[in-house]
């Protein structure tokens, strides 16, 4: 009752019809309701048209809003000016189904609240209630208020899952960003007849395999999911850190109490079994990433969820045939074939202070027994200042150093309190098992100069945080990737069928070579926090901050669960 007297409210402001100013209180009754089903079409067809002719589209005070103010002028003009959603004093298939798809709107992975939800639902329960259903179906300036509103909702609905909430980036590859009326108004037209979304929802949506795993996962999500206000764990050096900490456990069930300060052993334990909980590391101290994940509540799931499917509605309607997909977030690699995981493998991506890069190439050289020349950055950051300490630690890493001409140069003949930044030579790390590319590289074009390669510590792969390199990927099932490429390749190059025996005699031999792709093979890094894996949903560490970043600057509308 309260949404509907706040639309009144709104109403009462709009300069829209002279009639309604000039009629006093007990008048406006009469002049806003209908005697017959002719005369309620006419009035509300009119009302209508004159609030989206004054530009009355959004008041604060009454939280009245078009979010897609233009479109939907477009879309009643199209229509003659009449109403869309009703038929005398009865609403249309495609209302109702319109609107049990705004009230589930989650399942789809939206906020229900982006689509009128609460007011539609309070007009619709107006209109069913025994006492108030007669008045309410006379009333013009209701029927009004809830076409518009519906037809706002579906331009929103199109837009949302169509092409989402997040705008168009350097790796954006789904260049569309308007949605094209000649094609929406055609379905409109049918829609509201017919009242048959599903299909026409599922032809909106990204026809790729790991967006309808998420979804999949969504409906045992919000079925098990809390949405209450955990306590929020501080930063460590903050004082109360350790209290905050032990709440937190107590509200998760991970500890039996928070009246008496627990004892560090206690504590620990406590920590552990979230740890064990939730896949990350257990050592039972709450680090940065188990704090993270603490205050990770069933809310910011859901928002992670909408966010990580936006995402795939940034990638082109149609994706190669073959392409490699690299999870930044997860530390997962898919070799995906004909839409379907192929087979995949664990990877380490870069520390926050070195993420991996999002980008789109493709794979054009596998390089066996490489070598390792340090960008730029890691000169400057790591190597100069070890160096300035010790010259010896250039051998000790098995890095040489190579002047302009190519020549090797003893570090210990070079003044390196000359330099801070950059230096005038090429640090290179020989091929071989010590090195940090490992035996093999997957070279593919970037301007980051990251890669997907062996690796020398190949150990931290059994690590749950596998955020810990200077940007590259480094792949634990190479092997297998590496086969798959050559083998892909030589099925469309026939001149290249051998090079799968010969990595594997160089391999053995520790020869270095380069071995050219003809087809190359696409490469996708992503970022994605929440990924469906058999029906179920899977949450990571937005160890880059990234989901939080995008969550405040396009998802800040306030949710209702």
């Amino acid at each position: 009752m309260s949404h509907y007297l706040s639309f009144l409210r709104l109403i009462l402001t709009i300069a829209v019809v002279a009639v309604i100013h000039s009629c006093g209180d007990g008048d406006r009754q009469s002049v806003n309701h209908a005697s017959s089903p002719e005369e309620l079409s006419q009035k509300t067809n009119a009302l209508i048209a004159d609030i989206l002719k004054s530009g009355a589209t959004a008041d604060a005070d009454s939280g009245f809003r078009l979010e897609q103010a233009e479109l939907v002028k477009l879309m009643y003009e199209q229509n003659n000016n009449q109403h869309i959603w009703a038929a005398g004093q009865q609403w249309k298939p495609g209302a109702d189904s319109l609107q049990a798809i705004i009230q589930s709107a989650r399942l789809l992975g939206l906020f229900p609240e982006d689509y009128h939800a609460t007011a539609l639902g309070s007009i619709w329960q107006e209109m069913v209630m025994d006492s108030l259903a007669k008045n309410a179906r006379r009333d013009a300036m209701l029927w009004a208020k809830a076409d518009l509103m519906l037809t706002d909702a579906f331009a929103q609905l199109v837009h949302d899952i169509k092409l989402g909430r997040l705008p168009n980036d350097s790796i954006s590859l789904n260049k569309d960003t308007a949605i094209n009326t000649s094609w929406l108004l055609p379905e409109l037209d049918k829609l509201k007849e017919t009242g048959a979304f599903s299909q026409f929802i599922r032809s909106l949506e990204p026809d790729h395999l790991a967006y309808h795993e998420i979804k999949k996962g969504i409906p045992d999500f919000l079925k098990n999911a809390q949405f209450k206000t955990f306590t929020k764990v501080p930063a460590k050096e903050q004082a109360d850190y350790k209290t905050a900490l032990q709440k937190r456990l107590f509200e998760g069930g991970y500890i039996a109490f928070d009246s008496v300060a627990a004892d560090s052993a206690q504590l620990s334990e406590a920590v552990k079994k979230f740890q064990k909980e939730k896949g990350l590391t257990v050592d039972g101290r709450a680090g940065e990433g188990t704090v993270r994940m603490l205050n990770l509540s069933d809310e910011e799931k859901f928002i992670r969820i909408v966010i990580s499917l936006d995402k795939f509605k940034k990638l082109p309607a149609q994706m190669p045939e073959k392409y490699i997909w690299v999870n930044a977030s997860s530390n997962y690699l898919d070799m995906v074939e004909d839409g379907k995981i192929a087979f995949t493998s664990r990877v380490i991506c870069g520390k926050p202070k070195t993420r991996t890069p999002l980008l789109n190439s493709a794979v054009s050289v596998l390089i066996t027994y490489p070598q390792w020349v340090p960008p730029p950055s890691i000169v400057s950051k790591e190597i100069l200042p070890a160096v300035k300490k010790n010259p010896g630690y250039l051998a000790k890493k098995g890095f040489s150093l190579v002047d302009k001409d190519g020549n090797e140069v003893d570090p210990y003949s070079v003044d390196w309190s000359k330099y801070s930044k950059g230096i005038p030579y090429r640090v290179v790390q020989g091929s071989g098992d010590a090195n940090a590319l490992g035996i093999i590289k997957f070279h593919f074009d970037n301007k980051y100069s990251v890669y997907l390669h062996d690796t020398n510590q190949r150990y931290l792969f059994s690590n749950a945080m596998r955020s810990l390199s200077h940007g590259c990927v480094r792949v634990q099932d190479w092997q297998k990737l590496a086969r798959y490429v050559l083998r892909t390749d030589s099925l469309k190059a026939p001149r290249n069928f051998h090079t799968g025996d010969s990595m594997r005699v160089w391999l053995a031999n520790k020869e270095k070579h380069h071995i050219q792709i003809r087809n190359k093979m696409p490469v996708f890094i992503r970022y994605l926090t929440c990924e469906g894996r058999e029906g179920r949903l899977q949450f990571y560490d937005d160890v880059y901050g990234e989901d939080r970043y995008l969550r405040e600057k396009y998802y800040t509308r306030p949710t209702t669960f």
